[in-house]
């Protein structure tokens, strides 16, 4: 008897794409590419996160805050990349509008058109040319939300998006990039160490909702990897866990500006793994 037909992705609308997505391949047509770089894209409610990093981290023991990053960490952490917004789609293209950036403000908009060959997603750049592959990843449905939000008192904005046990988090820098330049290039020019950290100082972090708290896994500032972002809503506030240039605790209050779908915080919210 033949086996079941193999599973077939549906075709990509903003229905259909709200999950997690890992990223195996970017080429391009001069013939580079990249394989081996982590990506994953959570994508919630029109909202999305995304995490971009090379291989080849230095040793980051030792590093426990902004503070105590040496050049070696400063060099491959702004090879980094990573973004938050609302993705949107028209006359056949999808954008990834962006109201956080890792990197300095792009020329291009990051625009493409997504199609499915078996159990891959393929996604085509307009502006730039460009060739992903995106594969879905197996994960519980559950507690389902995403918001952006603005810190009470910096004004600094930020985004968040569960997706059952999963989580993804960012917040935007303070200090000022020169547009249309490489992170690398803004750190290199920085007139000195302190300067060059605050370049860095963006966080987008991925994580899981777990008994122990939502606990850090991955980020763009490795020193809070393992740390609790411990969100608590008091009043119209989301309160979250963070720390100062120096180590020190610090409980950042956002004002949540946009929410799609019903903020839950507890690990009972998980789900079953779909």
């Amino acid at each position: 008897m033949p086996g079941p037909a193999p599973s077939r992705l549906p075709d990509p609308s903003l229905e259909s794409l709200p999950g997690l997505w890992r990223r195996s391949l970017i080429a391009w047509p001069d013939g580079r590419e990249d394989r081996t770089s982590f990506v994953n894209w959570l994508q919630g409610p029109g909202l999305y996160l995304d995490l971009r990093q090379p291989e080849g981290a230095p040793d980051f023991s030792g590093v426990a805050c902004l503070s105590d990053l040496k050049p070696i960490h400063i060099e491959w952490l702004a090879r980094q990349e990573g973004f938050a917004g609302e993705l949107v789609h028209e006359d056949g293209w999808f954008e990834w509008r962006r109201d956080i950036d890792f990197q300095p403000q792009a020329v291009y908009s990051d625009m493409g058109r997504l199609w499915v060959e078996g159990d891959v997603m393929i996604e085509e750049g307009k502006d730039i040319p460009y060739i992903e592959h995106w594969h879905r990843e197996p994960l519980a449905g559950g507690a389902v939300w995403a918001a952006r939000l603005e810190d009470r008192e910096t004004g600094a904005r930020g985004a968040l998006i569960r997706y059952g046990h999963l989580f993804m988090f960012a917040r935007e820098r303070l200090a000022t990039l020169p547009a249309h330049r490489p992170l690398t290039e803004c750190v290199a020019g920085a007139r000195d160490l302190v300067h060059a950290r605050e370049f860095l100082d963006c966080e987008i972090s991925q994580g899981a909702v777990t008994g122990a708290g939502w606990i850090v896994q991955r980020s763009t500032l490795p020193f809070r990897e393992g740390k609790p972002l411990a969100p608590a809503l008091t009043g119209d506030l989301l309160e979250t866990e963070d720390m100062d240039a120096r180590g020190k605790l610090l409980t950042r209050h956002w004002e949540i500006t946009d929410l799609r779908g019903e903020p839950q915080l507890n690990a009972a919210a998980n789900g079953a793994l779909s």
